[in-house]
């Protein structure tokens, strides 16, 4: 239902729905400021925090049993839900062993029982309008970094803070830092966005414009809860398919405005999620004092891994506690060049993109279906079927020496449909062996036979933001639809989104190019899919003497 005068973003149309009331779930009743003490920890639940506007957000306090010592705090803010759910049985392809987190852990962040031990305090809280926070739940808002920034600046001035918070977290809770962040709260000390889109639209509803239609509803679900309205994601991405006001209002509207200490993390595996916003998020920031890290592992469980732990902790030791830790040796970036699943290298770096790749064209033949050195002189065309389901059109490159691809990758396609007048293009990238075989990669969570990377346009969404394009990477407006005549050939260029492979002499780059999801998996609930697609007809690629179709390679020398 749409609500007059209840958004505060002020975007129109804007659609509500009620919320699922917390008694109706396994919830406890909300007391405020009811106090224990278990498992080493002093625990105040449901202290209520008010924001500028005298809306009461609710939080639960985590502090070192009996100390009384000033101390640093880690905050965390989210819908989903500061009681739950404590365990990954949901979700069993994360590989968090059992016993890695307690029932006091936050879905998605630190372990207070962790924590406490190591002398910091935790706050984690239910982000307005969800489960007992008062308010309307607007899903990924300003009007959440507004609250995050004064639940912030109420702990920084708490009788027993050292005035130093931070925050922490993984997707959602990551999300939010980056709007939070932007607010410049004064007791902000640092944050660690655990890989956390920054794009709205560009890297989670819209994948080059194409919606998004299973893992919206499932986010959703996860932001259902609370007594009063909870914003319809699915409704108001309908009534806004392009990148307008709406899309604008969510996340962060001006990454540079951040200057605090980050820790980054990133993975190579979470494309049409997490991996692009995560690391333009870390050069789009102005701090002077960040680091980024890049994994291609699962990344709930690298989240939890002993040596992540230690890596967050000399972070937090720092800008927390004001204290030398190992971060001051750390280099800017650090990254893993995956060879398959579960192989890879990690590697130091001072910069991202890396300042010496170079970027080396290899052009599409039709006709052999070959990714070839040189422009072939006569055309050729490749069809497929858009609606039949894995047709589709592939081009492959075999290495004759060792080497890397570390980047963003631009893919320029010469294209046409017999019918319709708009074209979906669903393009995957994979490592072939030697033999030819597939080489699986971890990828979306908790999926260990993931491909190398993936890629998406709408065809009328093909319009550049010329400014902000380069070489190996295309910046689409997706403000306007440029619609298509039957037979009409157009110039279109993809994103195939950042990765880093390793390519040994004799194996193979296969370029995968159709009219639906190349990739889906038994496990839909981490996987993004595209069902409403705008196809009709046989698609046609372009190749030869006036069209120009290529792939351009991240070569890392």
């Amino acid at each position: 239902m749409e609500v007059a005068g209840k958004n505060p973003s002020g975007v129109k149309p804007f659609y509500w729905k009620k919320g699922i009331d917390p008694k109706e779930t396994t919830r406890p009743p909300l007391i405020p400021n009811r106090q224990e003490t278990m498992d080493g920890m002093d625990i105040t639940w449901d202290v209520p925090v008010t924001m500028r506007d005298g809306v009461k957000v609710y939080v639960d306090v985590f502090r070192p049993q009996g100390v009384t010592e000033k101390l640093p705090i880690i905050f965390t803010f989210s819908p989903y839900g500061k009681h739950g759910p404590k365990t990954f049985d949901i979700f069993p392809g994360a590989d968090v062993p059992p016993g890695w987190v307690s029932k006091y852990a936050v879905w998605e962040s630190i372990d207070p029982v962790v924590w406490t031990k190591k002398g910091y305090a935790v706050i984690n809280g239910d982000s307005r309008g969800s489960w007992g926070s008062e308010g309307d739940l607007e899903i990924f808002s300003q009007q959440e970094s507004r609250d995050g920034h004064d639940c912030i600046e109420w702990a920084g001035t708490l009788p027993w803070s050292n005035g130093k918070v931070g925050m922490v977290g993984v997707s959602y809770l990551a999300i939010v830092q980056w709007g939070i962040a932007a607010q410049n709260p004064p007791h902000l000390a640092c944050f660690m966005p655990w890989e956390g889109f920054t794009d709205f639209y560009r890297d989670y509803t819209h994948h080059g414009g194409i919606p998004e239609t299973r893992f919206l509803h499932f986010t959703q679900w996860s932001c259902r809860s609370g007594v009063n309205l909870v914003e319809d994601l699915i409704a108001n991405n309908k009534a806004h398919p392009l990148r307008d006001d709406y899309h604008r209002s969510k996340c962060v509207q001006d990454l540079p405005r951040i200057n605090v200490p980050a820790y980054v993390v990133a993975d190579w595996g979470d494309h049409g999620m997490h991996t692009r916003g995560t690391l333009n998020g870390f050069m789009g920031i102005s701090s002077k004092e960040k680091w980024l890290e890049i994994h291609g592992r699962k990344k709930w469980r690298y989240f939890f891994e002993p040596e992540s732990v230690r890596r967050q902790e000399a972070f937090f030791q720092k800008f927390l506690k004001g204290q030398t830790s190992e971060v001051d040796n750390y280099p800017r970036v650090r990254l893993e060049v995956r060879d398959r699943a579960w192989e890879g290298t990690f590697r130091n770096e001072q910069e991202w993109p890396l300042a010496r790749t170079k970027y080396t064209t290899k052009y599409l033949d039709a006709r052999s279906r070959l990714l070839v050195d040189e422009l072939p002189a006569s055309v050729a065309v490749a069809t497929y079927n858009s609606r039949v389901t894995d047709d589709c059109v592939m081009f492959h490159y075999r290495f004759s020496q060792e080497t890397e691809l570390t980047g963003t990758m631009r893919l320029r396609l010469w294209v046409s449909t017999d019918h319709g007048e708009d074209m979906d293009l669903f393009v995957q990238l994979d490592k072939l062996d030697r033999e030819g075989k597939v080489t699986p990669f971890v990828a979306f969570s908790m999926i260990d036979d993931g491909p190398l990377g993936l890629g998406w346009l709408r065809v009328s969404h093909r319009e550049l933001d010329k400014a902000k394009t380069t070489i190996s990477c295309p910046f689409h407006l997706h403000e306007r639809r440029l619609l298509l005549h039957p037979g009409e050939v157009v110039p279109v260029d993809i994103e195939i989104l950042p990765t880093s492979t390793l390519f040994h002499e004799g194996e193979v780059l296969q370029v995968r190019i159709q009219g639906n999801d190349s990739f889906r998996h038994k496990t839909p609930d981490v996987v993004q899919f595209h069902e409403e697609t705008v196809n009709e007809g046989k698609h046609a690629i372009y190749s030869g003497c006036t069209y120009e179709s290529y792939l351009v390679l991240p070569v890392v020398v």
